[in-house]
């Protein structure tokens, strides 16, 4: 490790050409180092070889079937022959669309975005974002369906859709399996119904968990099918393989024991900027990694992912400043004003494994086990019931301009009364924050048609001073929806949802794709206001006069 020249205080260390910036002096801001104890239980060796003991002994069951991940890469150089044929075989079907969740379709979006590769992500349930899909080039579209455990519900319900779409097209039942590849688990019930569907199936790595999935099947595939070399990804993760085990050179380790020492010293908020060097979208699948696989027992750490360096939210007194990017000179320093806590720089396929190794060592700096998720069936479960005795009768607090708003107050020690209009609505939830707490938005909305509401994030940042995320509903809740339920209770809600204007049926099945959505964000609002927290609804009667409306409020917070 070198500090002179470096981009920060604290030093550089590398290998494979994955660079970490600042982790030393981190570490060294910590009463005692992370690392030194790290070390001393000789993490790095026992993680490279496995080792399920690592996070104790009631997580040691699961541990021992969720590091796959390790050497995944391995594994991965298996499929590249089933991936040429695969390739080669459906050369005519050139719109690839991934029906996934979660880990399942982020790492596929980031690898296809910082490559220039064309590939439609569904992972939503708004019709309106489904049927526009559905809608594009359906005679080239190549549907892949992934999910691990075969029963993920809003990707079986991308399969039903696309499946009557194609039928309703004029295909037979056989030309319309050729539309198909499913990526699952060995033994899964999906791998049945794909042999029934007579579409490919490409089986994944069974001991890699979800959001550790980026180097299987998982990413491998939809990656492929869009063109991208994924050979040399695997090369990447192969190569910064070999620094993992050891205690110096080591760059997954150094920014692993950086996030566990920030975590435990009152720095539990992480905020990923992206440094603008070539890596696109990577805080969002770093976002889901980070949260679903810390935030549980009362701790963990909060991810928050930041537009660019000059937005608000990228600092603050608990928050670690993290830019990433795929290539950094030492001595640059990211734009926008300011100056981050860590740096990490190198290609893709580094990247990948160096994050998860980090995060499975911040886990044993944290104590909790990486690898399970409690607290994400919750909000499923009462999906599932809503779906089948409808939705909750709910009276609104007040209407404005098209927009209604529903309190969940979720704080008994408050008795002032509930404001009657949406900038006093917000400024109460933003009041409540607190010197400590964050605040989560998440919109049930068409991530495409509805993209500005995503502004109400450095919006709200900047009116509050405190660290505030965005999560597109239901996406998140396959992974900051563990860390909301399962984290430290210190969070306030903003739900956004909308009316549904044209709404799309799942064939087979006794609800629409506009009435799942309903039902999900509905079971998401009632697990978060039973935690005692506040959780304001908005809902937008109108989406095209709401969302500017509700962006004019958020900027008069500031004023």
């Amino acid at each position: 490790m070198s500090n002179s020249g470096d981009l920060l205080d604290g030093g550089c260390e590398g290998a494979a050409g994955l660079a970490v910036y600042g982790a030393e002096a981190v570490d060294a801001a910590a009463p005692a180092s992370a690392r030194a104890a790290l070390l001393a239980e000789d993490v790095p060796a026992r993680l490279v070889a496995k080792d399920p003991t690592l996070w104790g002994p009631d997580a040691q069951a699961e541990a021992a079937i969720r590091l796959g991940w390790v050497d995944t890469f391995r594994r991965g150089r298996e499929l590249l022959p089933q991936l040429a044929e695969l390739k080669a075989e459906l050369a005519d079907l050139d719109h690839v669309v991934l029906a996934g969740m979660g880990g399942s379709s982020l790492a596929p979006e980031v690898i296809t975005r910082t490559l220039g590769r064309s590939l439609t992500v569904l992972d939503t349930t708004d019709p309106g974002q489904v049927r526009a899909a559905i809608a594009d080039r359906l005679d080239r579209t190549v549907v892949v369906v992934a999910s691990k455990s075969g029963s993920t519900v809003e990707t079986d319900s991308h399969r039903r859709a696309y499946w009557q779409a194609f039928l309703d097209a004029g295909l037979t039942e056989a030309e319309a399996g050729r539309h198909f590849v499913v990526v699952t688990d060995p033994g899964s019930p999906l791998a049945d119904t794909a042999a029934e569907m007579g579409a490919f199936v490409v089986l994944a790595d069974p001991d890699v968990g979800g959001r550790y999935s980026a180097l299987t099947a998982f990413g491998l595939v939809p990656s492929a099918l869009a063109g991208v070399e994924v050979a040399e990804l695997l090369d990447q993760a192969e190569e910064l393989a070999g620094a993992l085990g050891g205690p110096q050179d080591n760059p997954g380790l150094a920014l692993g024991a950086a996030l566990g020492a920030a975590a435990t010293t009152g720095r539990d908020k992480v905020a990923l900027v992206s440094d603008g060097t070539g890596i696109d979208g990577l805080g969002d699948w770093a976002e889901q990694l980070i949260a679903e696989s810390t935030g549980k027992n009362g701790v963990g750490i909060l991810p928050v992912v930041v537009e660019d360096p000059g937005s608000p939210g990228a600092t603050g007194p608990d928050v670690l400043t993290v830019t990433y990017g795929g290539g950094l000179a030492a001595g640059a320093v990211p734009g926008g004003g300011i100056r981050p806590d860590l740096a990490v720089n190198g290609p893709l396929g580094a990247q990948f494994l160096a994050w998860e190794y980090a995060t499975a060592v911040a886990g044993v700096v944290l104590g909790i086990d990486p690898f399970n998720q409690p607290n994400v069936t919750e909000s499923k479960e009462n999906t599932n019931r809503l779906l089948g005795t409808g939705l909750p009768i709910e009276t609104p607090t007040f209407a404005d301009n098209g927009i209604e708003g529903y309190w969940f107050p979720g704080e008994p020690q408050r008795t002032d009364p509930l404001p009657g209009d949406l900038a006093g609505a917000l400024r109460r939830l933003l009041d409540g924050l607190g010197d400590g707490g964050y605040l989560a938005v998440m919109a049930y909305l068409d991530r495409f048609a509805d993209a500005k509401t995503a502004q109400v994030r450095p919006g709200l940042a900047a009116a509050s001073g405190r660290p505030v995320t965005f999560g597109w509903g239901p996406r998140f809740l396959h992974s900051t929806g563990q860390y909301h339920k399962g984290g430290p209770q210190l969070g306030s809600y903003l739900q956004i949802t909308g009316d549904v204007a044209d709404d799309l049926a799942v064939p087979g099945k006794p609800y629409s794709f506009g009435q799942l959505q309903a039902a999900q964000a509905a079971g998401d609002r009632e697990a978060l206001a039973q935690r005692g927290r506040p959780v304001l609804r908005l809902h937008l009667t109108d989406r095209a006069a709401g969302i500017p409306h509700l962006l004019d409020a958020v900027r008069g917070l500031r004023s």
